[in-house]
């Protein structure tokens, strides 16, 4: 019988959730999806010198901004808990217990300072201490001691360490998902702890554990983990765990925009572009890095983005809805190598599905903007005014800056429009057309225009003499949308008010 896929996300509460590890998530969810099966979310919070409050909270807030609702786990239910590592405790120590009886892990005693001895001997003799198959028998551990004195150290509470017995001269082969047959002998690796005396596991004996017991059939997270593979599949083994132990897929690093290197969480306060999904203050440091959400990206813009870092379809199109992305993901289309972030993409993106949007919607996201800035338009007017002017925005705040001649009169008047425009007679001839304007009976913007027409025709004026003055007195500058459309938008009086005070401030 083929077993249900089940994946898992796995991060650790050590700080906020960087954009490296959101695609982890979604490359899982969407593989779990697409066959059918259970995304889980498990914390694993083995390491509790390096937790960070707030950290699984903002997780979990973030995997649901972007859509990613797992099927079981920490706050969200489901029959293979604690999906906590720290509430799991009692479930390991039995499994170190069975690799030590079994003679494929050993106890060791050796202490910090003993073995930043070695290490500091090693780097003088310029070569490198591991603790492997090389030193261990040299070393404080129960392969080397007494069966009395290793039981007598740990009755007295010796400081102790369970490390795997990484066997000799053995070549691991494994079919990796994305990157083909991967080999790795033994005795390039070293013996890993497995167990603490604090009876806290190391990652690698509670992720195996974990992986086991919740029934994951395939575990896909990032190419920093490929090293651990060997291990992990040797735990397998020695644990009796080897005919129905999960399937591995590694995924290529991001990049940072230059290409080279790993993005990390400083690249975008140095480059100034977001490499977390949300807002994050650090409760330690007091730093505040920036967030795509709180940056005004859309939670599909930044899914999909993400998506095409390190995979396509195999065709040209690069927008995908969630069920798309869905619909068409395959492990076997990730690529090997790292996938470079472009910042620039990201907000095209982010323009493409602001485009998308009903103009309705987007003016209840654009009227949070004018509330805060104690702005309450008419409904209607305002989805005209988004209309208008939403092909020029990339994000929300855009319309703002794009349209908020509409709200308020301007301040100032573009300096270089003026010198440009603005002639000795512009004055007059707008003092004329404001004496036409309050003659107008009907002031929607197509009757505007015909009448407009008429009117210089009958001057004998040129378009150009006055239509860049008016669009500054009306705007402040010489951009925005069709003048008629803004003349009926902001009214008549309004419309006479902003040329008079544009005819006095510039005379």
């Amino acid at each position: 019988m083929e077993r249900k896929v089940r994946v898992r996300f796995a991060p650790s509460p050590t700080g906020p959730l960087h954009m490296g590890g959101v695609r982890t998530a979604l490359f899982n969810y969407l593989f779990a999806k697409k066959l059918g099966g259970d995304f889980l979310l498990r914390i694993e919070d083995t390491d509790q010198n390096r937790f960070v409050p707030g950290a699984e909270e903002y997780i979990i807030e973030s995997l649901k901004w972007c859509g990613l609702v797992p099927d079981e786990g920490v706050g969200f239910g489901g029959d293979f808990g604690p999906y906590r590592q720290s509430e799991r405790k009692a479930i390991y120590r039995q499994y170190a217990d069975q690799l030590v009886e079994s003679g494929h892990a050993y106890y060791a005693f050796d202490t910090p300072d003993e073995l930043d001895a070695l290490r500091a001997e090693a780097e003088a003799n310029k070569t490198v201490f591991s603790y492997d198959l090389h030193t261990r028998g040299n070393l404080q551990n129960s392969l080397t001691l007494p069966a009395a004195i290793v039981q007598q150290k740990i009755e007295a509470g010796d400081p102790w360490v369970i490390r795997f017995k990484m066997p000799e001269n053995t070549d691991v082969v494994e079919r990796d998902l994305i990157r083909g047959e991967v080999k790795f002998n033994t005795n390039q690796l070293d013996d890993k702890v497995l167990f603490k005396a604090d009876g806290m596991p190391t990652y690698h004996l509670a992720n195996v554990v974990d992986d086991h017991l919740m029934e994951i059939t395939h575990v896909i997270r990032g190419e920093e983990w490929l090293p651990s593979m060997p291990l992990h599949i040797l735990l397998y083994e020695a644990l009796g765990w080897a005919g129905n132990r999960p399937q591995f897929a590694h995924l290529p690093l991001i990049l940072k925009p230059t290409g080279k290197g790993k993005l990390s969480k400083r690249d975008g306060d140095k480059m100034g572009f977001p490499v977390f999904p949300l807002l994050w203050s650090d409760p330690k440091t007091c730093e505040v890095f920036r967030g795509y959400r709180e940056d005004g990206y859309f939670p599909e813009a930044f899914v999909n983005l993400l998506a095409l870092l390190g995979w396509n379809a195999g065709t040209e199109q690069e927008l995908f809805s969630m069920q798309e992305l869905i619909e068409n993901f395959s492990l076997e289309r990730v690529v090997k190598s790292g996938a470079r972030f472009d910042p620039e993409k990201a907000k095209w993106f982010n323009r493409n599905y602001m485009q998308q949007k009903s103009d309705d919607e987007l003016a209840s996201l654009f009227n949070v903007i004018l509330e805060e800035k104690g702005i309450r338009p008419d409904d209607a007017k305002l989805v005209h005014i988004v209309g208008l002017i939403k092909e020029r925005c990339e994000f929300v705040a855009d319309l703002w800056e794009q349209g908020k001649y509409f709200f308020e009169a301007p301040s100032g008047y573009d300096e270089k429009t003026v010198s440009k425009k603005w002639k000795e007679d512009t004055s007059e001839k707008l003092a004329a057309l404001v004496a036409f304007f309050r003659t107008q009976d009907n002031w929607e913007a197509i009757a505007m225009k015909e009448a407009f027409s008429a009117f210089m025709n009958e001057k004998g004026w040129g378009f150009g003499v006055v239509m860049v003055p008016i669009r500054l007195a009306l705007v402040g500058s010489s951009q925005g949308v069709d003048l008629f459309d803004i003349c009926e938008l902001i009214g008549k009086d309004e419309t006479i008010r902003r040329i008079e005070k544009a005819i006095v401030t510039l005379g």
